[in-house]
């Protein structure tokens, strides 16, 4: 993961009698997601919630997309000396996007597919809710596949000017059976062909409750359980589902809460948008 941003706080009592200087690496805004390392056996808490800290000490949390200006984060030491430290996080302002042209059933779905819907949401649920110890997501993400972006993180969506739910992902247009590659390590939870409104979806888990969801897939290349490395193909794009046009959306996930890939791997390098690749 590339360190957009670095913090260094100055956290008393972690180590006895000294300052211990805890570094953040990731981004303190809405969407963000931050990580760090604390002694082996240390606890640490956001917002009074615990986190889950690693054999090693490594720790992560995130920042939906309609997080306060202010967290607090709580780091107590394997001997219980414990020291908190407000966190400022960045506020961002969100654009309005009109989509038309999406399939009117998937705006107001009929009451003959919401049982459907309902149990395609449990199985993403459980998917993101698996928790393991890997800690792929500490390294640096490559980009899936390139080209334009047409969607961004946390704009308020109108479909087919009937104001919908915001868009929690990262919109990247390419033709249909466009390779995409996995932008880190991990291992698939969930690679479901078509739902109802992400049709072909596919979540692969980076470990302490990170993971990243790809839908609107042509074609899943990969089976639930199975490990995949940095760059291997992993799907095709598509139009399936609420779509108006071939793309991939990626997601990025810390549990239940939504956060910004853009934030996490930075500006797309320099690419032919023409071609979309």
């Amino acid at each position: 993961m590339k360190s957009w941003f670095v913090a260094g706080l100055a956290l008393l009592g972690i180590t006895a009698g000294a300052h211990a200087e805890l570094n953040l690496n990731g981004s303190l805004e809405q969407g963000g997601l931050i990580w760090a390392m604390v002694a082996p056996g240390s606890s640490a808490a956001l917002d009074g919630k615990a986190l889950a800290v690693a054999e090693n000490g490594l720790f992560v949390a995130g920042f939906d997309r309609d997080a306060g200006p202010t967290a607090s984060l709580k780091v107590c030491s394997p001997e219980g000396e414990c020291a908190e430290q407000q966190l400022s996080i960045v506020q961002r302002s969100y654009d309005v996007q009109r989509v038309n042209g999406v399939p009117q059933q998937t705006v107001t779905p009929p009451a003959s597919v919401l049982e459907r819907i309902r149990r395609e949401g449990a199985l993403v649920s459980k998917a993101r809710s698996q928790f393991t110890t890997r800690q792929d997501f500490v390294n640096e993400f490559k980009w899936p596949l390139l080209g334009p972006i047409t969607g961004v993180f946390g704009s308020q969506r109108v479909y087919n000017g009937n104001p919908g739910r915001p868009h929690y992902g990262l919109d990247i247009a390419a033709p249909t059976g466009t390779l995409v590659s996995a932008p880190i390590d991990g291992v698939v939870t969930l690679a479901y062909p078509d739902m109802f409104y992400s049709g072909g979806t596919l979540i692969i888990d980076h470990g302490l409750g990170v993971s990243s969801t790809f839908i609107h897939l042509s074609k899943i290349l990969v089976e639930e359980g199975q490990e995949v490395k940095q760059g291997d193909a992993i799907a095709e794009v598509g139009a399936t589902g609420r779509a108006t046009g071939p793309h991939l959306d990626w997601r990025i996930n810390w549990s239940d809460r939504r956060l910004d890939p853009a934030l996490i791997i930075g500006p797309m390098p320099a690419h032919d948008q023409a071609a979309g690749h």
